[in-house]
């Protein structure tokens, strides 16, 4: 194998001027990446996937806001079934599957990760909705409606994601400095959309529609504290109710900031003005930070929702296979 002046291989011998080098990683550092990599995406999968099989399965769990969840879901398994291999085999090699697909490969991440804040979006807006609107919620928020909110978010991901990577598409590998590399540069105009379009403006929402819940809720508990109702069963499932719909919002909150802390790093050179430069080789620990969040989003699903744990159970047990069981009561 030829090797450059610096030393190190080449990923295309026969382009000796042209040509990028292989990463100079040992082999023993070169497994463990390997190893540590494979099982976070191997864990995303299973558990996304688990997610998934749960509320496409029982009945007791069709509820717009779990639909939500199953879209999320969806947005989360994409990233570990499609993603993370195409990352882990890049990491620690060159790219030799050409310019029009590692361009392909950038729009899916950016289709999945627009997606992925659409629902977050669309959520907080549906426990908004339930916990300061709840006599109005069974109206307002239909399966009908939020099965069109969630096709309209994939939509608008696909022909945005299209758009903001047009040039690339058009001449697909006008970012590489050599053969074996695959690197998109985004301009820091556009940056700044996507900055605005896929982050902050967002979030924003995402944050006023949280602070408003957050009120609502505290000033529910106070109310509840002292008011006394005469019908003590009625009271009973009404403070479960309201236990309920609090603890569904704090979960999907907590959801929120760990999405922030795992995108944070990602958007910080827009933040700075810069243009961006993707690059899944050597911006590893920013875009595998961002995709991690994928990971962890059903795992705080299974810490705080019980259904999920037992939803779990009833699938590992095969019980999932019994005549009727979908119908199982999984709340």
């Amino acid at each position: 194998m030829m090797e450059t002046q610096e030393g190190g291989e080449l990923c295309f011998p026969q382009l000796l001027n042209t040509s990028c080098r292989k990463p100079t990683r040992s082999h023993s550092e070169a497994m463990l990446i390997y190893i540590l990599l494979s099982s976070i995406s191997l864990l995303t999968v299973v558990l996304n996937l688990l997610v998934i099989i749960s509320i496409s399965h029982y009945r007791q769990l069709h509820t717009p806001t779990n639909l939500l969840l199953l879209s999320l879901a969806v947005s989360d398994l994409l990233v570990g079934l499609l993603l993370m291999p195409v990352e882990i085999i890049y990491i620690e090699a060159c790219w030799f599957l050409g310019d029009l697909l590692c361009t392909l490969y950038y729009i899916v991440d950016f289709i999945i990760t627009s997606a992925s804040v659409g629902n977050m979006v669309l959520i907080s807006v549906d426990r908004y909705v339930a916990i300061c609107d709840p006599l109005r919620y069974p109206t307002k928020i239909t399966q009908g409606r939020v099965k069109i909110c969630v096709c309209l978010c994939w939509v608008c991901s696909v022909l945005y994601s299209s758009l903001l990577l047009n040039d690339h598409l058009k001449q697909p590998g006008m970012s590489n400095s050599c053969f074996g590399e695959c690197v998109v540069v985004i301009n820091h105009i556009a940056g700044a959309v996507d900055l605005f379009m896929s982050f902050i403006g967002p979030i924003s929402v995402i944050i006023v529609l949280y602070m408003r819940v957050f009120v609502v809720a505290v000033s529910q508990a106070r109310a509840m504290r002292s008011h006394i109702v005469a019908d003590t069963l009625q009271r009973s499932v009404t403070v479960t109710a309201k236990k309920s719909e609090r603890k569904a919002a704090r979960t999907l909150g907590i959801v929120i900031v760990v999405f922030l802390l795992c995108f944070c790093p990602y958007y910080f050179p827009s933040l700075t003005g810069q243009d961006i430069s993707i690059d899944a080789s050597s911006a590893a620990f920013e875009i595998w930070l961002a995709h991690f969040n994928s990971c962890l989003n059903p795992v705080i699903y299974a810490f705080f929702y019980p259904w999920f744990r037992k939803a779990i159970k009833l699938i590992v047990t095969l019980q999932i296979l019994q005549p009727d069981s979908c119908e199982a009561n999984i709340l």
